[in-house]
């Protein structure tokens, strides 16, 4: 059993030591067949595409990164334009619920103005220049010479910052300024509300009457003449306010203006 094994053992080493050298001699014989400068060659090779490639990928890296950097602006630049045009609505959402309310009416349809508004606006107009004279002594701000920019800032003092007679004289200098701004049946409405809350009710009249006067396609005159009925009733003028009330349902039949002055009427 043991010189078995022991033959079994020798046969091995006998097969280990032919094996071995002539692997050796293999593996000499494929590298000598390769050759060192063939070997050179290729690394070298590899190096250079390594290389191009590397200076490829950076380019590609460097174009990537400008056109983000294009992308991330014009992004900016989008997100500022909506930001803005959100503004200016949310202004305009905000001019409009603040002129529902502080009015007792609503706009109405477009309409000629009235003979009855314009003498109560002449009856005011004396006591208006009186008045403008006492809101002048309330600074207002700097005019920049553009119609719009000058008329949000005089918005800007009533809605934002609640100063009212600055935004007062604001308006009587805007008004004066740019007399063919498409604003200026807003700008006499808003004088018209703003000396009505100051209980300066003649003054109040010849604003709103200016708007039906010179104004009669805006949209504001049928409540801008309501207004002057109002008025006129406040201050116990009980026919001329029956005639301007009158004179409303007459021009703007289908108008909340003329419900409203209907309602009147039934109570004078």
């Amino acid at each position: 059993m043991i010189s078995n094994f022991r033959l079994h053992l020798l046969s091995l080493s006998l097969l280990v030591g032919v094996a071995a050298p002539l692997g050796a001699a293999h593996a000499q014989a494929s590298i000598s067949s390769v050759g060192s400068g063939s070997v050179e060659d290729r690394v070298t090779t590899l190096e250079r595409i390594s290389n191009a490639q590397a200076q490829l990928l950076q380019q590609l890296q460097q174009q990537m990164s400008d056109n983000q950097s294009d992308i991330d602006s014009l992004r900016g630049q989008i997100q500022q334009n909506s930001y803005q045009l959100n503004q200016v609505v949310e202004r305009q959402k905000q001019l409009y619920q603040q002129i529902d309310s502080l009015s007792s009416g609503s706009n109405g349809a477009q309409a000629s103005g009235g003979a009855d508004a314009a003498a109560a606006g002449a009856d005011a107009a004396a006591a208006s220049s009186a008045s403008s004279d006492n809101a002048t002594s309330a600074a207002a701000p700097a005019q920049t010479g553009d119609a719009n920019t000058d008329y949000n800032a005089a918005v800007a003092l009533i809605l934002e910052k609640k100063q009212y007679d600055q935004a007062i004289t604001a308006l009587q200098a805007w008004v004066k300024k740019y007399p063919d701004s498409t604003y200026q049946p807003n700008a006499n409405y808003w004088l018209g509300q703003l000396f009505y809350n100051k209980g300066k009710k003649d003054d109040s009249a010849y604003y709103f009457a200016t708007v039906v006067k010179n104004y009669a396609k805006s949209p504001k005159a049928p409540e801008a003449l309501f207004k002057v009925g109002v008025i006129m009733q406040e201050k116990n003028d009980t026919a001329k306010a029956k005639a301007v009330f009158q004179q409303v349902i007459k021009q703007f039949p289908n108008s909340d203006s003329a419900k409203q002055a209907q309602k009147r009427l039934a109570g004078l």
